[in-house]
């Protein structure tokens, strides 16, 4: 699909956890067109000295209102100066967003049986799959990590979603760096222990999305992979161009060097090379 240059109005630009900003964007034809997975390019006003667009996931689309959600963490001047748009009239109440961008997640054909695994932000991008899966009645379960109970910011949404499904699990399991809310530690106790029930049940999954801080998905990818499960991550990269021809965010693979922006973001887990 060619990639659509939008003009999008701001319409929320709101602090929904520790660092975390949900922003909302009116961009009609992004909002169509966009499939779970992929991300938006965005080119930030009033940043003269900062020319480089922006690549963010996009959390949830609503066709309805023509609307993507973006959730962002604050981590520099660039995610800083965000914080500071604003859904009043005015220069800094439009951004300039460049997508889809990038291949989308990729269930194997006749999945019955799903897990999605995020750590921080990156439960975002695979809310829109999580909808997906629901709406074609694939038993889908969700694990959920973050550092504080603050930080779970994407669980409600999920615990909407999962509750309308097929699934015995009406809400992410999660764990939290502090134990203040769920397991406490890393979110990878609970997917080994996820993957080890469904094997000993007969029912193991078909396929495995993960998502979060690159730890995170190296120790699932090895856990699938001693499983025998289908797994594919999403590799996050510092991008220049977006468009496949600076090669700044280059994956390596078993396939060679590949671009996360187009090659990307989704990767076969079992051909990255960590």
């Amino acid at each position: 699909m060619p990639l659509i240059n939008e003009q999008a109005r701001i319409i929320e630009n709101e602090c929904v956890g520790p660092r975390l900003y949900l922003m909302v964007l009116q961009a009609p034809r992004i909002a169509e067109s966009i499939e779970p997975g992929q991300f938006v390019h965005v080119k930030i006003p009033g940043m003269a000295d900062h020319i480089l667009r922006r690549p963010f996931s996009v959390y949830a689309t609503n066709p309805a209102t023509k609307t993507i959600d973006i959730l962002y963490q604050t981590v520099g001047y660039g995610t800083d100066f965000m914080t500071t748009l604003t859904a009043d009239e005015g220069a800094l109440s439009e951004v300039e967003v460049l997508g889809p961008v990038g291949r989308c997640w990729m269930p194997p054909e006749h999945t019955q049986r799903a897990l999605l695994v995020g750590g921080g932000v990156g439960a975002a991008p695979l809310y829109m799959l999580a909808e997906q899966l629901v709406e074609t009645r694939v038993h889908t379960d969700v694990i959920l990590g973050a550092q504080t109970e603050q930080a779970l910011v994407c669980r409600g949404r999920y615990e909407v979603l999962l509750s309308a499904g097929t699934t015995d699990q009406v809400a992410p399991l999660c764990s939290t760096d502090d134990g203040s809310f769920g397991r406490a530690g890393f979110a990878t106790s609970l997917v080994a222990e996820a993957l080890e029930a469904a094997g000993q049940a007969g029912k193991q999954y078909d396929y495995v999305a993960v998502c979060g801080p690159e730890p995170l998905m190296r120790a699932v990818a090895d856990l699938c992979a001693d499983a025998g499960v289908y797994c594919e991550v999403s590799m996050e990269r510092r991008m220049a161009c977006g468009i496949g021809a600076c090669l700044s965010c280059v994956v390596e693979t078993t396939e060679g060097k590949l671009r996360a922006c187009v090659d990307g973001p989704i990767f076969e887990a079992t051909k990255v090379v960590w």
